[in-house]
């Protein structure tokens, strides 16, 4: 068995004071993937830059207190890559993958977007760069006989089963129709990936791991699906288990998003 966890921290720095420190040291997962770490490594604890029992990882971003993502896992790496060859994105801390035995697995932080606005055009562009590269990583991988999984907060709500407030938000990033269709690409037989907690969970409503701190979206389970586990066909067809760790109360979250954890049978 071999468990991995994606979650968007939303700064690193607040959610090792919130609980995340606490998570760490009981979680189960071989692999943790996070995103949005907003912190270089000099500024983080040290029990935070160097949690024991791991081997941790990190891409920051140039934009200082921006994006960041890392990998932490418990065995050491063959080897580890930051960006997808795009000099654009490659220190926009935003991709970072290593090769474990018999898997490649990449944390992504997809940017987020805004209609109308350069955010929304670099959004696009990375759209446009990571497809191709992700289908090459694909089929390099199978070419090594290897299984991919690609994790983390992708900013895009795929369908209406992802998104509570669908209708509202149909002319909004993270649910545009040329996003979504972006990601059927992805999930589909161009890019070769699936969603491997959509597979587990078809025909549901959510499971949400992201929920606006405004109002009362967490308390109404008012979330959107956005941090996905991506993995080819072979590595998908041995999931046996997929779920959001949702806070027990809006009080307990150290995070905007929840921790998504898949297991994978051998």
């Amino acid at each position: 068995m071999h468990t991995v966890t994606t979650v968007n921290v939303n700064g690193l720095r607040a959610a090792a004071t919130k609980g995340y420190r606490e998570w760490l040291a009981a979680t189960e997962a071989d692999v943790v993937c996070l995103q949005e770490v907003r912190a270089e490594q000099h500024q983080l604890p040290d029990e935070v830059r160097e949690p024991a029992g791991w081997h941790a990882f990190w891409a920051p971003a140039a934009a200082k207190g921006r994006a960041g993502v890392a990998l932490l896992t418990r065995r050491a790496p063959d080897a580890v890559r930051t960006g997808f060859g795009v000099p654009e994105f490659d220190a926009s801390g935003r991709y970072l993958e290593a090769d474990l035995p018999g898997l490649t697995v990449a944390s992504l932080y997809l940017p987020s977007g805004e209609v109308g606005t350069e955010r929304q055009a670099e959004k696009e562009r990375f759209m446009a760069a990571l497809l191709p590269y992700l289908i090459g990583l694909r089929e390099r991988a199978a070419a090594q006989g290897r299984e991919v999984l690609v994790c983390g907060d992708w900013n895009i709500a795929h369908q209406e089963a992802d998104l509570k407030n669908w209708r509202a938000n149909r002319k909004k990033s993270g649910f545009l129709p040329e996003e979504r269709a972006w990601l059927t690409r992805v999930l589909g037989a161009e890019g070769g990936y699936t969603d491997v907690v959509r597979a587990q969970h078809p025909g549901q409503e959510g499971p949400y791991s992201w929920w606006s701190y405004r109002g009362r979206a967490f308390d109404n389970d008012a979330g959107w699906r956005i941090d996905l586990l991506a993995a080819t066909p072979g590595l998908a067809g041995r999931c046996v288990k997929a779920y959001v760790e949702r806070a027990a109360s809006h009080g307990e979250r150290w995070s905007d998003h929840a921790p998504v954890t898949a297991v994978f049978g051998d």
